[in-house]
Order: C-alpha cells, then sequence, then structure tokens
C-alpha cells in the first residue's frame, strides 16, 4: 500500500469534516444566532471538534474500503459498510440541536429533556463515532487482507 492511495480517502474525509462543522455554524446561526454559536462552541469545542473529526475519519476510511473492493471484481465476499454507521453517528451527535427547533414546534418538555442533557448527548455521538470508526475500520482490515490474499505471489 502506498502513500498515494491514502490521499482521496483522507480528501474526503477532510471536506466531510469540514462539512459537519459548516452544517454545525450554520444550523446553530439560522436557529439561535451567532451569538449563541460562539457560546456553545466555546464550551463545548473538545465534542464538536472529536465529533467532527471521527466523522471525516469515518467518511476517508469508507472510501478507502470502497477502492480496495472495487478492485476486487472476481469476489463477492467483500460487502462495503452502509452509511449506516455514519448517520448514526451524525445523528446521535446533532441530535442536541433538536433543542433549539423543538420549541417552534411547541415541544418544551423535550427541550427540556435535551437541553439537560445535552453533555450525555455528546457522549452517546462520541460512543456511536468511534465504534462507526472501529467497525469501517475492521471493514477495511479484512477486505485489505483478502485482496492481498487474492493476489498471486510471485
Amino acid at each position: 500500500m502506498t502513500d498515494k492511495e491514502w490521499i482521496r480517502p483522507a480528501l474526503f474525509g477532510a471536506a466531510a469534516c469540514a462539512l459537519l462543522l459548516g452544517v454545525y455554524a450554520v444550523v446553530l446561526m439560522l436557529v439561535s444566532g451567532g451569538e449563541f454559536l460562539r457560546t456553545q462552541f466555546a464550551q463545548f469545542w473538545y465534542f464538536v471538534l472529536a465529533l467532527a473529526v471521527g466523522f471525516g475519519v469515518q467518511v476517508g476510511l469508507y472510501t478507502r474500503l470502497r477502492q480496495v473492493t472495487r478492485h476486487d471484481s472476481s469476489s463477492g465476499k467483500i460487502v462495503a459498510v452502509s452509511g449506516g454507521t455514519s448517520t448514526a453517528a451524525m445523528i446521535s451527535c446533532c441530535a442536541h440541536y433538536v433543542a433549539n427547533v423543538l420549541p417552534v414546534l411547541g415541544a418544551t418538555g423535550a427541550v427540556a429533556l435535551v437541553a439537560q442533557y445535552q453533555t450525555e448527548l455528546f457522549w452517546v455521538g462520541l460512543a456511536f463515532s468511534l465504534a462507526g470508526v472501529v467497525y469501517v475500520g475492521r471493514k477495511l482490515a479484512a477486505a485489505t487482507r483478502h485482496m492481498a490474499q487474492m493476489v498471486p505471489h510471485t
């Protein structure tokens, strides 16, 4: 494996990380304004950055997995991971933003509940993100081993 094979996955991962941070900023600014965004980011920057990086790593690994499995035209045994892990991590990491939208819908009880457990929701998001990285990483390792076994040794 060469460093060149990781350029595209790294770029996709960086783009996904930046996109998630952009969505975070836009959603908070649209719903609650720039001052709220600054306050929330100052208070929870370590969670927000960890979640964004975790999401970027998942996307990078998934991109590399697709590269590895795409080259395997003779084997139907390798199944690429679905976007489900990334989606689950994304939903769990952003679930606390529902607190900003629910008042518009008149669900003040849910707002209080989500706001009260905001930190816990960040931890859930991090757990899902880590699980996604481990899951996709294991699939990539298995696919890479499988591809190495299929290459004729000379």
